[in-house]
């Protein structure tokens, strides 16, 4: 078993294919292959199987994903540690992000921190909530933007930020400078299925308030496009608004409901100096004003 069959193995069960693993690899596409044929034959099972348009994971293949990212990031702390030791901070860093935290909130950070450390390569990838908790449990990303709370998590505050009522324009609603959440009670409610959904359900328990959900979507975006068409309301963070909102109101709730965003490792003290660089910057960088 060698470095370069694991690596094989994990490119091709994160990008879906011999083709694209080798694109990502450096390795051409029979080499992956090979490696893989031969990482079968020394395990003694098939890691994949193989669909006429696409390749899955067996539950052996699962198994050894699991321990081949292990492993390899254990190799290559060897030598982001050594570097470490002398001052310098090289390596990767694998880093997940909510898309309304990208811009407003991760980009900023980025900037500092690859002219300052420009031996890192960062590794940047969008999802929900939900996907990025899954992605540091796996050690598929090191850093990521998760809702706190987050329990079983080592955690750096990032930004705390109101959550509003989003309206159709025309909505009786909207002549209001403030909503409370009992008003969106018997209203067509539109529920993120992101990490703002327990947030959600929990001030419309505190408000006494039963929320009639009729459509679910993931993202703020869809959501938005889902109340301007008239479909609903809902409940939305500030961060990541676009300015213009088309046929779209928000308004501050009552009573106020805020989320809070942090960047979270699996633990502080076995994360890569990258990931622990990134989190010290952040910790000594001044915070944007809460809303």
């Amino acid at each position: 078993m060698t470095l370069a069959q694991l690596r094989a193995l994990l490119a091709v069960a994160e990008h879906g294919g011999f083709t694209t693993a080798a694109d990502h690899t450096g390795m051409s596409q029979p080499a992956v292959s090979r490696a893989i044929a031969a990482l079968e034959r020394e395990l003694g099972a098939a890691l994949f199987v193989r669909h006429h348009d696409r390749i899955a994971l067996t539950e052996a293949g699962r198994r050894a994903v699991e321990r081949a990212r292990e492993a390899l990031r254990h190799f290559d702390l060897i030598r982001a540690d050594v570097a470490a030791a002398a001052g310098e901070i090289t390596g990767e860093l694998r880093l997940a992000s909510l898309p309304s935290a990208t811009g407003t909130l991760i980009a900023r950070l980025l900037r500092a921190f690859t002219d300052r450390y420009p031996q890192v390569k960062v590794r940047l990838f969008e999802g929900v909530d939900d996907d990025i908790r899954e992605w540091l449990r796996r050690g598929a990303a090191e850093v990521g933007v998760v809702t706190l709370p987050a329990p079983g998590l080592d955690t750096v505050p990032l930004s705390t930020h109101d959550m509003v009522a989003a309206l159709p324009s025309e909505h009786p609603l909207a002549e209001r400078r403030v909503v409370r959440v009992a008003d969106l009670a018997g209203q067509p409610f539109i529920l993120t299925t992101a990490g703002c959904r327990p947030l959600i359900m929990s001030a419309a328990r505190e408000s006494k308030a039963r929320l009639d959900i009729a459509f679910e979507a993931g993202g703020p975006a869809a959501i938005l496009e889902m109340v301007a068409a008239g479909l609903g309301v809902s409940i939305v963070p500030t961060l990541g608004l676009p300015a213009e909102l088309g046929a779209v109101v928000t308004r501050p709730l009552e009573p106020k409901t805020t989320r809070s965003l942090a960047l979270a490792v699996p633990s502080l003290r076995d994360c890569s100096p990258a990931a622990r660089a990134f989190l010290d910057q952040l910790a000594a960088s001044p915070r944007p004003p809460d809303n």
